[in-house]
Formats: structure tokens, C-alpha cells, sequence
């Protein structure tokens, strides 16, 4: 098989894509060892930009007696060329075949990638239902954000992680060695598996009775310091520190700050060793420090700064996703342009302060202007605001909100200098399950429009770029976000009509997700 693959990729795009052999990339023998393959339902660049699963691969591969290998979606044109040649899903370290290893361990992070998910156990020549699934077979778990509503795959995966994975991850493994040898093993450790704290076996324990995985100090989690470093550009190509699990506001439509509690931080000097010998083991010259909400680190001025010193004269530079509005502290803006120039991102979701409230978004507009202002005059020119339609209580009013947000706080930049920029990010609000708003309803693909095309012909002006969120893609997110086994039949049915990277807009098809909506009216 590997002469075969080796004589594809010069016909594919991105070939790096499925080479491996990365620095920093495990090898080990086979032999003798757990096969553990970790699984990300779309493409290399997306997939390697994962934190998780970089902690899971390191994780389970410090361990002797485990091996743990790679495994993405494949882009259309290798799909092809992969049946064409006969050659089934393989690993990025050794081109194994992922039916050979024991447990396959998805991450998923997106509803649009489900379709993804089954498409790679078909082109692997495994079954999709796990009813049909039997000892020959590896044992198919899910993780990641999706899991806050596992239902929609219920039908098709064995197991799956509610929560944390950093432990249970490890336990897993041991519960298969455990039983090793044994016949017939899949019931034998699925039986094993429902009475883990934060496991959900369907059919064997309730959903309502798991109790979320919880890693309570991440302290003591063993960060990978030599992470794998990608021979193409991905989509977040950099080292990655996470600094803090979880989210002290209580914005009512988010769901990770509602599942992720309690709040949990690493402490500042491990967050500088982490960094540092990260950045000395794979030569990235960007260092991200991430969470749900960076600028409420409390050590985060003292962390910058001292990172911000030793980096500057490497040409390393620092960037902090998720900056909160409120607190952006010219300090630690000024680190961040200190090496190369780079945007603020605010995300005032809502436009007028009564749905803001009504949001628990605790933005004002003062607080709103200052960080704009806050960043100019720390050299960035460039802003993203983030926002939302179709919000529980939304007027029009609302929505023009938006319009007049955009307009004031491009003056005020433009005030500072001539060269401010603002992109207006608007996407869809789709209920989440475990937060406050999940029985709300979600508007319409004609409310939608509307709000949009509103938005569309309000604001328009030289330095605002606008940007939304296809509203077909949003519809079908939260068909599955909310939805139960039922949506499960709609999914087979859109995976059976050929959907495939859903969250790609070259190839997401509403129309083959609409027929399989109607095909199923009864059920949803």
C-alpha cells in the first residue's frame, strides 16, 4: 500500500497533508501495544490546529505499552484517488489502516462535520452503525464539544467522552488492556467503559446520570512542550498555551463558559516555562496564549510582559484570542504589536444595550469605545466585531443596533488615524444544549435573509468590511445541536446524498440537507 499512496500524492492538492514524518511527529512499533488512533473529522490544516488532541497524542504515546497515530478527513481529490487505488483511511505515522487499530477516539468539535465523521468510517471499510459493528472491530468513541449532545450519533458511535479527556482518556486505555485477550471483549468493555465518570454508553447508562469529566487542576495535566510542527501552513500555525479552562462570565448563549466550569488557570510560571521551551522545541515564531476569555487571567499583564521581553528580540511575537472589551489594558496590547502587527477582535454580540442585558453580555458602550480606542493607540489599525441575529427578544431595533455600533466606533477609530479598519462578523445565534437558551427557538432561513440583507444595505461604508455566516450551514448547525437520535436520520440520509465537508462553503449542499429534512418530517 505504501507504493501505491507514494505514487498518488504528486497528483493531489497538498500533498503535505498526508506525508507525516513531522518534527516532533511519534513513531512507534506496533507490536505488542494498544493501537490507539485519534481521529479529526476534517482536513489536516483544521484538525493539527487542535490543541486536544495534540495533549491526547502526547499523552497516550509517553506510554510504553500504547501507541497512538494520526488521522484526518482527506480532501475530495485523495478520497477519489483512494478508491480508485483500493487504499483505505491510514494513519499519518505508519499508513496502517485505521480498521487495525483497537480504538479509534474522534474529536469533534463541529455539528457541520458529522457527515465527515461517518464518510471517513465508510472509506476506512468499517460499519457506520455500531449495532452492526462487532469484535473484528475497533471501538469507535467520541469527544469535543459535540458531545454536550451526543443523540444525532448516538447511532453510530460506541462510547462517548462528556467533558475533560486529559484522564479519562488514560483510562480507557487501561480498561481495554485490562480485558486484552478476553471474548467477547467489545460488550465485555462497553459494560467497563458506562461505569467511568463522564462516559456515555448508549443503550447501557443514561445521558441524564453521566456525570461531566472534570480535570480540576490543570496544573497537573503533561502539557506537550514538543508538539507536532506541520510541514504546510494550517489553519493556526503556532505554539499554543492554554491558560485558563473555563469562563467566569455567564453569557447565556454560550455554551462552553456554561459546561466548562468550574474556572481552572495555570499558574503564571508554568505558563512561561511551557512557552518557552515550547517555542525552543519547534521553532514557531508566534506564541498564542488561549482561553474562553484571556484578558480575565489575572496574571496575564505580568506574563505578557516577561514573555513579551524574552521573545521581542527572537522576533517571536504574542497574540491573546478572546481579549474581553472591558478589560483590554493598553500593557498588553502594546506586547502584542510589539513584534508584528495584528487586529483586536471585540465581540459585542448584540448592538443595543437592552439585548446585551438580556444576554448577560456585560458590555457597554463606553466600555465598548474605550477598547477600540484602547487598541488604535496601541498601533493596531484593524478591528473585528463580532455579532449575533436572531437572539431571544431581537427587534429590528436590535439590528439596526448594529448598523449604529459599527458606524460610531469607526468614527472614533478614524479619529486616531486614517487607516482604521473595522470587519463586522455576524453570525446566526443557534441554541446550545446546557445553557439557559437551549429550548429557544431558533429563526428561520427567510429571517434570516432578511436580517441579513438589512444588515447588507445598512452598512456600507469604505473602512467596514462585512462578513456573514451562510445561513443554510447556520440552519443545519442547529438541527443538530438541539436535536436527538431523530436527527441522526436526517444526517444518515444527507451523508447517504453525498454531503461531505459541511462546514466548507464549496461543498456544503442545503438542498440534499432540505430532501433529507423532508424525507424525515415525521421524525423531527
Amino acid at each position: 500500500m505504501r507504493d501505491i499512496i507514494e505514487k498518488i500524492l504528486p497528483s493531489v492538492s497538498k500533498p503535505g497533508r498526508y506525508i507525516g514524518n513531522e518534527l516532533n511527529s511519534i513513531h512507534k512499533p506496533h507490536e505488542g501495544k494498544l493501537k490507539f488512533a485519534l481521529a479529526y473529522p476534517d482536513t489536516y490544516e483544521i484538525g493539527m490546529s487542535n490543541l486536544g488532541l495534540q495533549i491526547l497524542y502526547h499523552i497516550l504515546n509517553r506510554r510504553p505499552d500504547i501507541v497512538a497515530e494520526r488521522f484526518y478527513a482527506p480532501w475530495p481529490d485523495m478520497e477519489e484517488k483512494m478508491k480508485e487505488n483500493n487504499i483505505p483511511l491510514f494513519s499519518l505515522e505508519s499508513w496502517a489502516p485505521i480498521k487495525d487499530f483497537d480504538i479509534i477516539g474522534f474529536s469533534i468539535q463541529n455539528e457541520l462535520t458529522y457527515t465527515n465523521f461517518l464518510n471517513m468510517l465508510r472509506i476506512s471499510d468499517l460499519r457506520l452503525y455500531r449495532k452492526d459493528r462487532d469484535d473484528s472491530h475497533p471501538l469507535v468513541i467520541a469527544g469535543g464539544a459535540c458531545t454536550n449532545n451526543p443523540e444525532p450519533l448516538s447511532d453510530f458511535v460506541d462510547a462517548f467522552v462528556i467533558g475533560d479527556g486529559e484522564e479519562v482518556i488514560v483510562e480507557i486505555a487501561d480498561a481495554y488492556k485490562k480485558l486484552e485477550g478476553d471474548r467477547p471483549i467489545r460488550d465485555q468493555l462497553l459494560s467497563s467503559l458506562s461505569k467511568i465518570p463522564g462516559i456515555y454508553v448508549p443503550d447501557l447508562n443514561e445521558l441524564k446520570d453521566v456525570k461531566r469529566r472534570i480535570v480540576k487542576d490543570l496544573n497537573s495535566i503533561d502539557y506537550p512542550t514538543s508538539p507536532i510542527v506541520p510541514f504546510i501552513e494550517i489553519v493556526h500555525d503556532r505554539a499554543t498555551i492554554e491558560i485558563m479552562r473555563g469562563c467566569p462570565r455567564r453569557c447565556k448563549f454560550c455554551q462552553a463558559g456554561t459546561v466548562n466550569k468550574p474556572v481552572r488557570m495555570l499558574k503564571p510560571e508554568k505558563v512561561i516555562a511551557l512557552a518557552k521551551e515550547t517555542i525552543k522545541n519547534t521553532g514557531f515564531e508566534e506564541l498564542s496564549l488561549v482561553s474562553l476569555s484571556s484578558s480575565d487571567y489575572p496574571h496575564l499583564y505580568d506574563v505578557a510582559r516577561e514573555l513579551g521581553t524574552f521573545f521581542s528580540p527572537k522576533r517571536i511575537s504574542l497574540s491573546l484570542p478572546s481579549l474581553r472589551a472591558d478589560n483590554l489594558k493598553e500593557e498588553i496590547a502594546k506586547e502584542m504589536l510589539s513584534v508584528r502587527q495584528s487586529g483586536f477582535t471585540i465581540a459585542p454580540e448584540a448592538g443595543t444595550q437592552r439585548l446585551r442585558d438580556h444576554i448577560c453580555k456585560d458590555l457597554t458602550e463606553e466600555k465598548i469605545i474605550n477598547s477600540v480606542k484602547t487598541a488604535v493607540k496601541s498601533g493596531s489599525n484593524r478591528i473585528k466585531l463580532y455579532f449575533m441575529i436572531g437572539l431571544p427578544t431581537e427587534t429590528d431595533e436590535d439590528i439596526n443596533g448594529i448598523v449604529d455600533l459599527a458606524y460610531l466606533l469607526i468614527k472614533e477609530a478614524k479619529a486616531m488615524t486614517s487607516r482604521a479598519k473595522i470587519t463586522v462578523n455576524v453570525s446566526t445565534f443557534i441554541p446550545k444544549k446546557n445553557t439557559p437558551f437551549e429550548n429557544e427557538k431558533m429563526i428561520g432561513l427567510e429571517e434570516i435573509k432578511r436580517k441579513q440583507d438589512y444588515l447588507k444595505t445598512n452598512l456600507k461604508h469604505k473602512s467596514i468590511d462585512l462578513k456573514w455566516h451562510d445561513r443554510g450551514m447556520s440552519t443545519i448547525e442547529g438541527l443538530l445541536s438541539t436535536g436527538g437520535k431523530e436527527a441522526g436520520k436526517v444526517l444518515f440520509k444527507a451523508f447517504e446524498a453525498g454531503c461531505r465537508f459541511d462546514n466548507w462553503a464549496e461543498y456544503f449542499d442545503y438542498s440534499k440537507w432540505e430532501k433529507a429534512i423532508a424525507e424525515n418530517t415525521d421524525q423531527i
